[in-house]
């Protein structure tokens, strides 16, 4: 077929992994409704409407995140929208914040999250047509931590990121210019 293209510096094979098997996951929960000393504090609400943003219109107690499932994210971490119609947006999170049942956290243990968030992004229309089959839905942690990946090693991956990277903020500040 194709002659196997080689570049210097990059020769080593790229392995196929379950993310699950690269990262821990976690995610969060909402405070009861109905209890006012849960809301109007000082902590952000990332909900799945908002991984792309870096403010978000709810703010949650202390109160409220020690009595519910919500479980805080840092600046930088990875977030998957599980539900509705966001499911399987992705994004590094921009504020630190907690986030309810419809995110996903992903911490992965070696790889750069900007490269992960890269992969997962292109497979986005495959994983919603396989486990969403056409209507709006709900993925799962599990359905999540089973999607494979072929991730580059780690050499190759530090330096594929600042490409990447700079590739990413050309077209964004191109975006602006178009708005």
């Amino acid at each position: 077929m194709y002659p196997k293209v080689r570049f210097r510096g990059f020769d080593e094979p790229w392995k196929k992994v379950k993310l699950g098997e690269i990262a821990t996951t976690y995610s969060g929960g909402t405070p009861k409704a109905g209890n006012k000393k849960y809301y109007n504090g000082l902590i952000p609400f990332i909900r799945s409407g908002e991984i792309h943003s870096n403010k978000t219109e709810l703010f949650i107690s202390e109160a409220g995140l020690k009595n519910s499932s919500a479980k805080m994210v840092t600046k930088g971490d990875l977030l998957y929208a599980l539900y509705g119609a966001t499911s399987g947006e992705v994004d590094i999170s921009k504020i630190n914040g907690a986030i309810n049942q419809a995110v996903l956290a992903i911490i992965p243990k070696q790889y750069n999250p900007y490269i992960i968030s890269l992969l997962l992004s292109k497979k986005k229309d495959a994983i919603l047509s396989k486990y969403l089959q056409g209507g709006q839905g709900n993925l799962s942690a599990e359905i999540v931590k089973s999607i494979k990946l072929i991730l580059p090693s780690k050499n190759e991956e530090s330096s594929l990121y600042p490409l990447f990277k700079v590739l990413d903020n050309l077209l964004s500040l191109q975006q602006r210019k178009l708005e």
